[in-house]
């Protein structure tokens, strides 16, 4: 019976989150500006790498890894829909609704599970369409060096960018519950996650550890680091070990975030 009781509370928190989703401004700008933003960077990434690609032919190097050029404008794409996680999340205790969101559902696991389910689930339905409009945007600017849906390693690029993108909203929306507010999680987790780990996974000094952060492991599967056995660039491990990685990341984090809101108050 309170397993019933749970699953029909959960059913009932997502409903009651989507419409906090849907009425919230920021939404449809930070979802349309991932969108946006990725699609336009790859395109101008794709025009940049077709033009080196002549080069290189001209001058007989080894040609740069199209996949790289298709999927990075995801590094700064992934952005916006971050802030969307961290404020779907944290906008209720900046705001103090959090106390009247706990009273009308005061089961916290179904309303923690709702949330982030919502969250979840958003951010999917969005890199369903971020993932192919990048794609074909970066194709379109490489021109004759375009490469097709079913070439050597797209579909898996494919899939793993929506994994991506929506683990690491989910790791995002975890790391706001622990902290209890988007500020403060904005100005952690954009810098060092998402901007800084990008140079710190390449630095020797520190890149046994910083490889194995989320988005340095789940930018594996999209080409984004070195090929195996690059002693400057590559990861030990391979794409789908990566983003198995990142899924431990973000399972960790809606942890950490859900006992944070059973032990403390709102």
């Amino acid at each position: 019976m309170d397993a019933v009781m749970d699953a029909v509370s959960v059913r009932a928190a997502l409903a009651a989150e989507w419409v906090k989703i849907r009425t919230l401004r920021s939404t449809a700008v930070a979802l349309l500006l991932g969108v946006v933003l990725s699609a336009g960077l790859a395109y101008l990434l794709g025009l940049s790498f077709s033009a080196n690609l002549s080069s290189m032919a001209r001058e007989q190097t080894e040609p740069a890894d199209l996949l790289f050029a298709t999927f990075y404008s995801l590094t700064l794409g992934q952005l916006p829909l971050v802030v969307f996680a961290v404020l779907a999340v944290g906008g209720e205790y900046a705001s103090g609704t959090i106390h009247a969101s706990l009273t009308a559902m005061p089961r916290r696991g179904a309303f923690y599970g709702g949330k982030m389910l919502a969250v979840a689930l958003t951010v999917l339905g969005v890199a369903v369409v971020t993932v192919p409009a990048v794609f074909f945007a970066a194709q379109a600017g490489l021109g004759r060096y375009g490469m097709s849906p079913d070439a050597d390693g797209v579909p898996q690029a494919l899939i793993g960018s929506c994994l991506y993108l929506t683990l690491i909203c989910v790791f995002a929306a975890g790391v706001t519950a622990m902290l209890r507010g988007p500020a403060l999680s904005l100005g952690i987790l954009l810098p060092v996650f998402f901007l800084g780990s990008q140079g710190l996974g390449n630095v020797p000094q520190v890149k046994a550890v910083a490889q194995y952060l989320p988005d340095q492991a789940g930018m594996v599967i999209m080409h984004l680091t070195g090929p195996p056995g690059d002693p400057h660039f590559g990861r030990p491990y391979g794409p789908w070990a990566g983003m198995g990685i990142l899924a431990l990341w973000a399972a960790a984090a809606l942890i950490g975030g859900y006992l944070t809101l059973r032990r403390r108050d709102a």
